[in-house]
Protein backbone atom coordinates (compact mmCIF):
# COMPACT_ATOMS: atom_id res chain seq x y z
CA UNK A 1 0.00 0.00 0.00
CA UNK A 2 1.75 3.34 -0.96
CA UNK A 3 1.20 6.39 0.71
CA UNK A 4 -1.46 7.65 -1.84
CA UNK A 5 -3.67 5.02 -0.72
CA UNK A 6 -2.91 5.46 2.56
CA UNK A 7 -4.29 9.25 3.08
CA UNK A 8 -7.36 8.13 0.64
CA UNK A 9 -8.02 5.22 2.96
CA UNK A 10 -7.45 7.97 5.92
CA UNK A 11 -9.15 10.65 3.98
CA UNK A 12 -12.51 8.24 3.40
CA UNK A 13 -12.58 7.08 7.41
CA UNK A 14 -12.56 11.19 8.47
CA UNK A 15 -15.12 11.70 5.74
CA UNK A 16 -17.23 8.87 7.62
CA UNK A 17 -16.21 9.81 10.54
CA UNK A 18 -17.76 12.96 10.32
CA UNK A 19 -21.03 12.16 8.66
CA UNK A 20 -21.57 10.03 11.46
CA UNK A 21 -21.06 13.09 13.84
CA UNK A 22 -23.33 15.00 11.83
CA UNK A 23 -26.31 12.45 11.63
CA UNK A 24 -26.18 12.06 15.35
CA UNK A 25 -26.16 15.83 15.72
CA UNK A 26 -29.12 16.04 13.63
CA UNK A 27 -30.79 13.15 15.77
CA UNK A 28 -29.51 14.59 18.78
CA UNK A 29 -31.76 18.11 17.46
CA UNK A 30 -34.82 16.46 16.57
CA UNK A 31 -34.93 15.31 19.59
CA UNK A 32 -34.47 17.87 21.89
CA UNK A 33 -36.60 19.66 19.58
CA UNK A 34 -39.43 17.16 20.03
CA UNK A 35 -38.72 17.35 24.11
CA UNK A 36 -39.15 21.18 23.72
CA UNK A 37 -42.45 21.16 21.90
CA UNK A 38 -43.71 19.16 24.30
CA UNK A 39 -44.55 20.93 27.08
CA UNK A 40 -46.45 23.91 24.59
CA UNK A 41 -48.53 20.92 23.07
CA UNK A 42 -49.83 19.90 26.79
CA UNK A 43 -50.39 23.42 27.67
CA UNK A 44 -52.53 24.41 24.03
CA UNK A 45 -54.32 20.95 25.06
CA UNK A 46 -54.84 22.50 28.59
CA UNK A 47 -56.25 25.69 27.24
CA UNK A 48 -58.24 24.56 24.81
CA UNK A 49 -60.19 21.65 27.33
CA UNK A 50 -60.83 24.82 29.59
CA UNK A 51 -62.33 26.69 27.01
CA UNK A 52 -64.38 23.60 25.87
CA UNK A 53 -65.30 23.37 29.33
CA UNK A 54 -66.34 27.07 29.88
CA UNK A 55 -68.47 27.11 26.50
CA UNK A 56 -70.64 24.27 27.17
CA UNK A 57 -74.38 25.12 26.52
Amino acid sequence: MGIKDQFQDKAQELKDKAKAAQQGAKDEASERAAQASEPAKKKKEKVHDELDDNWDF
